[in-house]
């Protein structure tokens, strides 16, 4: 998990921090753990990008045909723990031992690749809960989603690097595994422009967890809306805020909610206070993964399942910084709730 500051704009100052929580009092495997957060980092006052992207300011990125999708701002780095590949973190590990890192994107507006190059992993849970393991060198990671991935060194030194790339920029940043004497290469801070991220993996990705299987009492439909002209984005047509109620549930309710992208921007939607299983991805119907935070794509819905078990009133938002400082935040509400 982790932890991040709601006040404005305060997270693009990089005012967020990693919150590891352990299932068992011993580890379960003989590994080596790190945690790796990701930022992308500007040096300009994040209100003077907001006030930009709200006079037009957004559209030199996507004005580019042919590019990728990706942030509508333009960073001068991606970090990973804090640092660029000019001087990245080298980590250190046993020859053949075997790695669990643990991948943050903390980033305010940037969807990342993870690139293990050489390497294949097992990505073992996403937002916090296990998932059955899927092997690939390359996962996507939306903005404040978070993933785990389990993998083992080759047998001897060498070195490897763990690269994450901004998705529709050059832009990457890394973390450099190394085993015995093996030789750190410098890279370069800008790469290959990273593809615009989709939904295959999602497709694939199967709760470990069992979800109880009860029947839905409760379902609602919102619509994510808004422009990139105006920079004023929303929920069913209106800007709103974190004290204006989008829709409410009642205690012991399983709701169904359904998001429909009608923008042409990618929205990282995240419900504070719950966890929901994601049940559909346009119109095919799946049994997904339990997150907090799922990336809904240009002119698609997403369907998610979740219980009303958690009393109160909570925030639902786009992750992406700038969207939800825009009118792309709203409360779940209970009935009767204080």
């Amino acid at each position: 998990h982790w932890m991040h500051s709601h006040l404005g704009l305060q997270e693009q100052r990089l005012l967020a921090a990693p919150l590891i929580v352990h299932e068992t009092a011993k580890p379960l495997f003989d590994e080596q753990e790190h945690v790796v957060m990701l930022h992308d980092f500007t040096f300009r006052d994040p209100q003077e990008i907001l006030d930009g992207l709200k006079g037009g300011g957004g559209q030199m990125m996507k004005s580019m045909p042919g590019m990728a999708m990706g942030s509508d701002i333009m960073f001068d780095a991606m970090l990973a723990n804090d640092r660029t590949l000019n001087d990245p973190e080298i980590l250190r590990a046993e020859p053949g031992g075997n790695l669990h890192l643990r991948i943050i994107n903390g980033c305010a507006a940037t969807n990342m690749w993870i690139d293990l190059g050489s390497l294949e992993g097992r990505l073992v849970a996403v937002d916090g809960n296990t998932v059955l393991p899927i092997k690939a060198s390359r996962f996507p990671l939306a903005i404040a989603q978070r993933a785990d991935i389990r993998l083992q060194l080759p047998a001897g030194s060498g070195s490897w690097p763990i690269l994450f790339q901004a998705e529709g920029d050059t832009l990457r940043s890394g973390v450099i595994v190394q085993a015995g004497n093996g030789q750190v290469e410098k890279l370069a801070d800008r790469g290959p422009s990273g593809a615009s991220l989709d939904v295959e993996m999602e497709t694939r990705l199967q709760s470990l967890a069992q979800v109880p299987d009860e029947p839905v009492s409760h379902s609602e439909l919102v619509t994510l809306t808004g422009d990139d002209q105006t920079y004023s984005w929303g929920f069913n047509g209106q800007p709103m805020m974190m004290h204006e109620v989008l829709f409410r549930v009642r205690e012991g309710e399983r709701v169904e909610l359904t998001l429909h992208n009608l923008t042409g921007m990618a929205h990282p939607m995240h419900l504070h206070g719950h966890y929901f299983k994601v049940v559909g991805l346009g119109q095919k119907r799946i049994s997904g993964a339990v997150r907090d935070t799922i990336l809904v794509l240009p002119d698609t819905s997403v369907t998610l399942q979740f219980d009303a078990n958690n009393p109160g009133n909570w925030a639902f938002h786009c992750h992406h910084l700038y969207h939800m400082n825009s009118g792309m935040m709203a409360a779940m509400a209970y009935q009767g709730a204080a």
